[in-house]
């Protein structure tokens, strides 16, 4: 087990704020695993979010209290420049994302690398694959200001994947966009993590945090309030007395406790619930 992050304590306050908006936070998160990150609004989440990726409080400055290490090295000793390479953040809205100085989707894509240095030689087979990776190899040389919201969202997860960082922070990328959208960029983030990249997602659709979460952080008021493997976190009954949204799946589950009828396995997706309920049918026919 390879830890990527440990934070110890961490609190944090805003220059222009009286209290701390992240409180004694205390966690560890492995590298090669899905974190979804969820709360109500106003839980801290974001401010999580710029905490890892460096933001916080080399950016926006305040008061940090506590130690947080990436990869055991103090990130608060770090610049924002030296964590570029190891860390991609995707904003909520893709039309802040776009650079705003390319005329094409290739260029967009190849911008980062350009900022760093690469040689041309390097950057258009880079830029071809992910342009493939992600789908949007139709789209290389329409103009970025042109495409729509869900588009625009895949070229800014390209413009991310193509700098290949170990870590991806993505704060609601799917917060803007309709179903096929969704499901578009949650079958991106899916690719992601079977090649083996550390990704923090904050998200509201609980249904695809329940599908493709390996480990859940629950917020509340700034602090991580229950933590552990997605299955366990989300069949829960204390997650209930939280107030947060419960994926469909698991809104069926303690409906069915209720109703008295066991699952003999918390169902990750509407297609195992349904599964497990047909053989729980036919194992009631055959007795």
């Amino acid at each position: 087990m390879t830890i990527m992050y440990e934070l110890n304590n961490i609190s944090y306050r805003y220059p222009t704020s009286d209290s701390p908006v992240l409180q004694d936070i205390s966690v560890k998160l492995e590298k090669g695993k899905l974190y979804g990150v969820i709360g109500n609004n106003g839980s801290g989440k974001t401010t999580l979010c710029h905490l890892l990726r460096g933001f916080v409080p080399h950016f926006y400055k305040g008061e940090v209290n506590g130690q947080i290490l990436l990869e055991g090295a103090s990130m608060l000793e770090m610049e924002l420049g030296d964590l570029a390479p190891k860390v991609g953040y995707m904003f909520q809205n893709p039309f802040i994302q776009v650079s705003g100085v390319k005329e094409t989707v290739f260029e967009e894509i190849a911008f980062g690398l350009e900022n760093l240095g690469i040689s041309e030689e390097k950057i258009v087979p880079s830029v071809n694959h992910v342009l493939k990776q992600v789908k949007i190899d139709h789209l290389r040389d329409k103009n970025p200001f042109e495409l729509s919201g869900g588009q625009r969202q895949r070229v800014a997860l390209a413009s991310i994947i193509v700098m290949d960082p170990d870590i991806l922070i993505m704060d609601e990328p799917t917060s803007q966009l309709d179903p096929q959208g969704t499901e578009d960029i949650f079958e991106i983030i899916t690719m992601l993590k079977e090649i083996g990249k550390t990704i923090i997602l904050v998200e509201h659709k609980m249904d695809f945090i329940l599908e493709c979460a390996d480990h859940i952080l629950v917020m509340k008021d700034g602090k991580v309030v229950m933590e552990g493997e997605t299955e366990a976190v989300f069949s829960n009954p204390e997650y209930l007395s939280l107030n947060i949204a419960v994926p469909s799946v698991a809104d069926v589950y303690f409906d069915l406790q209720k109703r008295g009828v066991a699952l003999t396995r918390f169902p990750r997706t509407k297609q195992a619930l349904l599964a497990e309920l047909v053989e729980m049918t036919r194992k009631d026919g055959m007795g």
